[in-house]
């Protein structure tokens, strides 16, 4: 009598071919099979199969760089289990590379990069670790980040992973109240800081009992504020601390792979913050299912700039020291990327749709603006490099010596690598930074539930539109959302809740069994909340949102995400806000604006009835119902681009001068990237404004 789990290795040994012999050229294992959905034999991303074999019903999908089990290791380094081993393998492999680089300050300005190798950081973080450990911190201890993006922050979690400490990212904009709970919820012990956070910790030390040594980074002891004799909390500089563990050097205490390496406090749009546990195992399975579609090498320099505190740059810079990639970090502030890019040269560029949305409009308004000679060397040199994209070959050489070589300086001039995450990249703009940037570019999609990727796209993949086939560290299944009228059944693509199982998968929120049992079912599948499709060959495609959808009078339902990242490619929007409800029959949309854009089309538009001078104040022009129909006429075009359907345009706008920020209490206080619209909050914000334009449409 054949198990269960031969039933299913003969189901999955049905879609593929014999070994291939030496004379076979085939590049794909992967076969036609009529049960097996759309797959070809030179093009295959997925394999499908059945959950149950009783049902006869083929809807998992598997990647097919791993069609026979779920990976959870490094296909070259199996002994690599957990955060630590990946480390030591690191130290062990690159010692004298590159590693951790920062600018040097000269007169308060920035210069070259200072680099600290793989061997120097390997002994900085068993100092930290050491001297937490005499400082009596034992082993499960929870260890506080509270500051951005720079080399102690790497230094103090490879501390954590060596002496099997939990690291909790606290994000630098989330309010007292929310730091707060976060440290008391995870019974934090110890917090490293810099100065401008130690002050908000200060302000409630009394209100976090569990924390027994503050460590400020950057700060000198003697400038340190002194403590009421009162507390049992200990303030030290990270230098005092390092300085004492290279002392007295401790031996590691290696953490397990099923050990928790990290709690990541995830902040929605409504309710207190949720500690996502993530293993060790859960990191080092998510590295390698990412590792069987994209490959770094100790040649490349990263640039970090995206929180570390989310997930997405958090499995970066795994996967970046698995390969001895050279880490450079930005200054700590967006507006000065472009200048640590330049000094920086970077190969490899991760970011999210918002920027790269940015660095499209930037670009295509800078080529209207160029003059008609310009324009049509641009739009010849862009439709002929596509082509040749699109179509295999390579792009003549020509294009980028005259146009585009100036684009790819703007970045560094070395990028050979682009990765998007975190929500949707339009397909126009994706084939845009493809064309202009000579490189390849990917998008990935995953959640801090998941250790980061779920699906991602093979190098070589030149179909745009697509989040890629799945992590060969997961499976993926669509489920039925009836009200939303999404079927697995769906013609000519199955469509559904996106739902992941396989080690990636988190081991619930941390003290909530409750909310870890509504997104985890019986049958250990993660159900995601985000709708898809597959595409042929078993590519994924984010179509909708369980979440967050409205339904309009006439019965059809909106998901205002979907909206947004549309309006988002206008060159007025800064921002968006879509708003609809079941009371009325369209949409309507708060932008807020890009000052610069809105001035130079006053300035081209020639407005004289009222002078120039007086539009200084933003609010003023944002009033302005000309400049509200320009924006809304731009958004039109847009939006037909992008082929919304009638009721997915916004029937009326109105332009605020003031960004939506954490601070206005408009984005979630979180490291989400970008940071969510508070949507409850956002509506009583805007309430008047919302009430207008419906009130001008009626």
């Amino acid at each position: 009598m054949e198990s269960p789990a031969q039933r299913r290795l003969q189901a999955v040994q049905s879609h593929l071919l014999p070994t291939a012999t030496a004379d076979d050229d085939s590049h794909s294992r992967i076969h036609s099979n009529v049960t097996a959905g759309e797959f070809a034999l030179a093009q295959g991303y997925s394999v499908v199969l059945p959950e149950k074999l009783q049902t006869g019903k083929w809807d998992v999908y598997r990647s097919a760089h791993s069609p026979f089990k779920l990976v959870s290791r490094f296909e070259d380094h199996p002994e690599i289990g957990t955060l630590h081993d990946n480390f030591v393998h690191s130290v062990e492999t690159f010692r004298d590379y590159k590693y951790l680089g920062t600018r040097i300050q000269v007169d308060g300005t920035a210069g070259e990069y200072k680099w600290m190798t793989y061997g120097e950081v390997g002994i900085a973080r068993e100092a930290i670790g050491s001297g937490l450990r005499i400082s009596g911190l034992q082993k499960g201890a929870c260890i506080g980040l509270y500051f951005i993006n720079r080399p102690e922050w790497l230094i103090v979690d490879h501390a954590c992973a060596a002496y099997s400490y939990i690291s909790v990212p606290l994000y630098d904009t989330l309010g007292p109240d929310a730091v707060k709970y976060v440290v008391n919820h995870a019974d934090m012990q110890a917090i490293f800081c810099v100065p401008q956070t130690l002050n908000s910790l200060l302000s409630f030390l009394s209100d976090i009992p569990s924390v027994r040594l503050i460590v400020v980074v950057g700060g000198m002891d003697e400038h340190l504020p002194s403590l009421p004799s009162t507390t049992r909390v200990k303030l030290i500089s990270y230098l005092k601390l390092i300085g004492q563990g290279r002392s007295n050097l401790q031996p590691f205490c290696p953490p397990k792979p099923e050990d928790i390496a990290t709690i990541c406090y995830t902040s929605g749009t409504t309710g207190t913050p949720k500690g996502v546990v993530l293993t060790h195992g859960n990191f080092i399975a998510s590295a390698a299912g990412f590792s069987r579609a994209i490959k770094f090498y100790p040649s490349d320099v990263y640039i970090s700039y995206l929180p570390l505190a989310h997930i997405f740059e958090r499995t970066n810079q795994i996967i970046s020291a698995y390969y001895g990639v050279a880490i450079g970090f930005y200054q700590g502030d967006n507006l000065k990327l472009i200048d640590d890019m330049a000094v920086l040269r970077p190969t490899i560029f991760c970011s999210v749709p918002r920027l790269y949305n940015r660095i499209y409009a930037g670009i295509t308004n800078a080529v209207q603006t160029s003059g008609a000679l310009r324009e049509r060397l641009f739009r010849a040199a862009y439709n002929s490099k596509k082509q040749a994209i699109m179509s295999g070959r390579n792009p003549s050489p020509v294009w980028d010596r005259l146009v585009f070589k100036k684009i790819k300086e703007k970045l560094g001039g070395r990028v050979r690598f682009m990765g998007s995450g975190a929500s949707p990249l339009s397909s126009d703009v994706m084939d845009f930074l493809r064309v202009c940037f000579g490189c390849e570019v990917i998008e990935g999609y995953g959640m801090t539930e998941t250790s980061c990727v779920i699906s991602i796209m093979d190098e070589g993949d030149t179909l745009s539109g697509h989040v890629g086939s799945p992590s060969s560290a997961c499976e993926i299944k669509l489920v039925d959302v009836p009200e939303m009228n999404y079927t697995s059944e769906d013609q000519p693509h199955p469509r559904g809740e996106i739902c992941v199982r396989g080690p990636i998968v988190f081991q619930g929120y941390y003290k909530d069994e409750v909310q870890t049992r509504e997104v985890i079912d019986n049958d250990n599948w993660l159900h995601t909340g985000d709708i898809g499709l597959w595409l042929p060959g078993g590519r994924l495609k984010i179509i909708d949102r369980k979440k967050n959808i409205f339904k309009l009078a006439q019965g059809e339902y909106i998901a205002p995400e979907k909206v947004e990242n549309v309006y988002a490619k206008c060159k007025f929007v800064s921002q968006c806000f879509i708003y609809a409800d079941s009371l009325n029959s369209c949409l309507v949309a708060v932008v807020a604006v890009d000052p610069e854009v809105l001035k130079e089309w006053v300035a081209s538009e020639g407005i004289k009835v009222v002078p120039l001078s007086t539009y200084e104040d933003l609010g003023q022009l944002c009033s302005d119902p000309r400049a509200r129909s320009a924006v809304l006429a731009d958004m039109d075009d847009v939006g037909r681009e992008a082929q919304l359907r009638g009721f997915e345009f916004a029937k009326a706008v109105t332009l605020v001068p003031e960004p939506f920020t954490v601070e206005n209490g408009l984005l979630t206080p979180t490291f989400k990237v970008p940071l969510q619209i508070k949507r409850p909050q956002a509506k009583a914000y805007f309430a008047k404004a919302i009430s207008d334009m419906y009130s001008e449409i009626s």
